[in-house]
């Protein structure tokens, strides 16, 4: 085999791999076009609520996360707010301690999310019966109404888990910008374009409400750092169907470092990764029973992360002209294909002054995070799968 037959043959298996991640992306970038939920009427009923919200070394927005949950227009008697404070401050905790909730700070050797939420629902009284459980990051902000449309939305659904409308609560760096496109372009893809053509929404780490009683079933099954894929395949491997309500907001602080993008996003590909290898094994009796639902999460899971993508596109449409100016050709004309999509997923709101910067230096921050990514995943996937131990008192 000649030097040539070589550089063939990488070539087309690179632009293979990432012509299958760009043409699933293009299909649910297009459908989510055309994705629309039904106005949810008031319900009737009154669901009680346990909120959730787990507070690792959060110190200084976790408060702000209860405030905007206690501040609901729901009647209070039907909901109640737990915080799982580890590894926070003594005044912190004091603050919190000052709130109409119940506050929980567990002696965690190492800590996790799933962790942290089973720590929750073992502590919680015996006579305390909810309907739902919404599980909020630390960081994350709710409207007053947030609750309301939760209720609204379950009686609506007829399923035991939904999904909010996860943005971005700030903008203000470039670098912030491009991670909120970047969430809202999931939103489109993931959430808005599956559930147009019948497919369950995918989950978000906040914002997210599971029937109470699916949720204390199933919350002590999650033995991985990777809480919400995990939470995410034991619904769809017992036939639950993920609805996603576009109206429905929560606001969630972003990137604003390039070293954050690439930490989040490492964080995002070692999730991806290993739930993928773990639920495998499910795929053939998936196909065998017809469960369009699982098998396409699991050809989702096995897609090429889009930072990576992005990357690699860049890479080698820069790289391939040196080598061979034809060979180039298909990659400046999918990177193209890519960014028309890219901004066929993007919302209006988001297309401001700051758009174009942030459009133009993607793929370039993108291909700096192609040259260490292994690195950042191995840190990110030892800081969730073994954590830190807690500091001596």
């Amino acid at each position: 085999m000649d030097f040539w037959q070589i550089i063939y043959g990488i070539d087309w298996v690179l632009f293979g791999i990432v012509g299958y991640t760009v043409f699933y992306l293009a299909f649910y970038a297009v459908a989510g076009m055309f994705s629309s939920h039904p106005a949810v009427p008031r319900a009737n009923r009154h669901n009680s609520f346990i909120v959730l919200i787990p507070a690792y070394r959060r110190d200084k927005v976790v408060a702000e996360t209860v405030m905007s949950v206690l501040s609901q227009t729901y009647p209070q008697r039907f909901f109640d707010v737990i915080v799982i404070s580890d590894e926070q401050s003594e005044m912190t905790n004091f603050r919190l301690a000052q709130m109409p909730i119940t506050l929980l700070t567990p002696n965690f050797t190492t800590y996790t999310k799933a962790r942290a939420l089973q720590y929750a629902v073992s502590n919680l009284p015996q006579f305390k019966i909810y309907d739902l459980v919404v599980i909020l990051d630390a960081g994350t902000i709710v409207d007053q109404n947030f609750l309301q449309e939760m209720n609204d939305a379950y009686e609506v659904a007829g399923t035991k888990a939904i999904q909010a409308h996860r943005l971005s609560k700030s903008r203000e760096t470039e670098i912030a910008h491009m991670d909120a496109v970047f969430e809202e372009i999931n939103n489109t893809i993931f959430r808005r374009g599956h559930i147009a053509i019948g497919l369950p929404a995918a989950l978000t780490s906040s914002g997210n409400a599971f029937s109470y009683r699916w949720f204390r079933e199933n919350i002590f099954k999650v033995n991985t750092p990777y809480c919400e894929k995990e939470l995410e395949a034991l619904l769809l491997r017992q036939h639950v169907f993920i609805d996603y309500f576009d109206d429905i907001l929560v606001y969630d602080e972003k990137s604003r470092t390039v070293g954050e993008f690439n930490d989040r996003h490492a964080r995002w590909f070692s999730a991806q990764f290993h739930v993928a290898v773990k639920n495998l094994r499910y795929l053939p009796t998936a196909v065998l029973n017809r469960y369009y639902g699982w098998i396409d999460k699991l050809l989702q899971w096995l897609l090429m992360p889009r930072t990576i993508m992005v990357s690699l596109i860049t890479f080698m449409s820069l790289f391939m002209p040196f080598i061979y100016l034809t060979l180039a050709i298909k990659w400046w004309l999918l990177f193209a294909f890519v960014m028309f999509i890219f901004a066929l997923a993007t919302p209006d709101y988001l297309v401001d002054k700051k758009w174009n910067k942030s459009f133009a230096k993607a793929p370039f921050i993108m291909l700096g995070s192609l040259f260490s990514p292994a690195k950042a995943v191995q840190t990110e996937a030892e800081k969730l799968t073994y954590a830190k131990p807690k500091k001596k008192q």
